[in-house]
């Protein structure tokens, strides 16, 4: 199963491998606190893409076909090949930063990865 949650949320028992999917570090919040298994930067939206997009609702459905092609670039092959056999051998917690629980790159990332598997 994969999950997706805010990494200032509290760590779950069924959080299984928890995975930061950002490109930048999040605000106030310390490494300790994290509580990560691994921190996969390069399977975020460019600094280009997470720029234009500002978390502008406007841009949400531009973003996600943007964003879904970035996933496809071969640069991207060795981070997803790791979300995948995480994934697979048990719960996967993508975590994010952003306050739009719903529109944010961990939600592209989670239908992404729960299409190829």
């Amino acid at each position: 199963m994969i999950k997706i949650k805010r990494i200032y949320d509290a760590r779950e028992t069924d959080d299984g491998i928890r995975v930061l999917v950002e490109r930048l570090w999040p605000r106030g919040v310390s490494k300790e606190a994290a509580n990560l298994d691994a921190w996969l930067r390069e399977i975020a939206p460019s600094d280009s893409l997470r720029k234009w997009y500002g978390h502008e609702p406007a841009k949400w459905d531009e973003f996600q076909k943007a964003y879904l092609v970035e996933l496809q670039m071969p640069e991207r092959t060795a981070a997803l090949k790791s979300l995948m056999d995480w994934a697979s051998s048990g719960n996967l917690t993508l975590l994010y930063a952003a306050k739009d629980t719903l529109r944010n790159s961990a939600v592209v990332l989670q239908e992404y990865l729960n299409t190829l598997l």
